[in-house]
């Protein structure tokens, strides 16, 4: 029998226990949405085949100037805010990668400050240089995609600056999507599709590493956290 029902004799008003039960339905329902929602990210990145290319706790799997190149909360920081950047400085995948998704967080503290998301690069040997692809960050320079040390160029930008504008964390938090597959390489930033560009050049290598910049100049921080790749299949 239901509790606040007669089963002869007409309706009752519902008991003082159906109405507890009633009430207590909803918070239970809520609460386990809430569990749910709490482990979507992680399950969501490995069934869409991302993996972590930091561990939020060490530099595992990765190289460079360590006297730059710290880890804290849970973030990649390079820089300081205590003295001037000698020079641009690179923190880098010992391994390579070629056709991928590539997701990460970012962001700049410091006033000028500049940075820069390295892929399909390489170093140049005997000097604290990388060159290759980069999405820079950085006041003017958000959302394009610059060549490090090759053509020392934008190749290309946002073709909507207001859309990005609006979208912008300039003292937060901001995400990167970085997308490349055979000569295409596409990037968003916050959502925004900022970059389509397809490489002319055949002799352009689509392989290298991924790297992290801190840009040479002023004191300033660049915080990195949340990398994440998910290799692809080469363009048909």
């Amino acid at each position: 029998m239901l509790h606040g029902f007669a089963p002869r004799g007409g309706w009752r008003p519902p008991s003082r226990l159906a109405r507890q039960r009633a009430a207590r339905l909803p918070l239970r329902t809520v609460t386990l949405l809430a569990i749910l929602l709490a482990l979507r990210p992680a399950a969501a990145w490995a069934d869409d085949g991302f993996r972590p290319l930091f561990d939020g706790k060490t530099l595992q799997g990765w190289e460079g100037n360590l006297k730059l190149f710290r880890v804290e909360d849970g973030a990649i920081v390079g820089g300081n805010l205590k003295e001037r950047i000698a020079h641009n400085e690179f923190l880098c995948t010992t391994q390579e990668f070629e056709d991928f998704e590539l997701r990460l967080e970012c962001k700049l503290v410091g006033e000028g400050a500049n940075a820069g998301i390295q892929f399909r690069s390489r170093r140049i040997p005997n000097h604290h240089e990388v060159i290759g692809y980069q999405a820079d960050m950085g006041a003017g320079w958000w959302g394009k995609l610059y060549d490090e040390s090759r053509r020392r160029r934008v190749l290309a930008g946002p073709a909507d600056e207001e859309a990005l504008r609006q979208r912008l964390r300039p003292d937060d938090w901001n995400e990167y999507l970085i997308r490349c597959q055979g000569p295409r390489i596409q990037l968003w930033l916050n959502g925004v599709q900022t970059v389509d560009y397809t490489e002319p050049q055949d002799d352009i290598p689509r392989r290298g590493i991924i790297g992290l910049q801190i840009h040479g100049g002023p004191p300033s921080e660049a915080w990195y956290r949340n990398v994440r790749i998910r290799e692809l299949k080469p363009a048909p």
